[in-house]
């Protein structure tokens, strides 16, 4: 396999990813907001809240953000796969060093195909753990958004520098 598929490979598994997770939505998303209750029983923070009002009101607010953390994980991934999918094609027609634009490509799938992942593990994790600490714990994943956003600056570079060569 040419290494300059595999950009093309992970923008394309980051919409199966956010996609797929869609699917599951649409199929079962009791199962998820189950999960989040359950999980959130597990969360000694909250399970230590003396006032039964105050605990029962804290478990709504965190059930609702930590779905809207799943939903943010097939947001980003469908966006960001569909934004990687574009630029990885534009820079087929930019004229650049052809390591300069593979480099690029990497930075841009790479980066878009790991970003999302923070959103899914806090999801999951966060019911239980806090959602704070699940974000710092998979803040990893997250890193992944600058790095596709110094593709997109790279590109921006190259669109400006470089000439291109559309077929007609």
């Amino acid at each position: 396999m040419k290494i300059q598929k595999i950009p093309f490979i992970l923008a394309t598994l980051t919409m199966v990813g956010g996609i797929f997770i869609a699917i599951l939505f649409g199929v079962n998303e009791s199962y998820f907001k189950n999960k989040i209750s359950q999980d959130l029983q597990k969360n000694q923070k909250i399970s230590q809240m003396a006032d039964d009002s105050l605990r029962e009101k804290k478990l709504k607010a965190e059930a609702s953000k930590n779905w809207r953390y799943y939903q943010r994980f097939h947001f980003h991934a469908t966006a960001i796969g569909s934004m990687a999918m574009v630029i990885l094609l534009l820079l087929q027609f930019v004229q650049a060093p052809l390591k300069l634009v593979t480099v690029t490509s990497f930075m841009i799938s790479v980066g878009g195909f790991l970003y999302p992942f923070v959103w899914l593990f806090a999801a999951i994790y966060g019911p239980e753990m806090g959602r704070h600490e699940a974000k710092e714990s998979f803040a990893f994943f997250a890193y992944g958004g600058g790095v596709f956003l110094i593709g997109l600056l790279l590109t921006t570079y190259q669109i400006i520098r470089y000439p291109l060569t559309i077929k007609k």
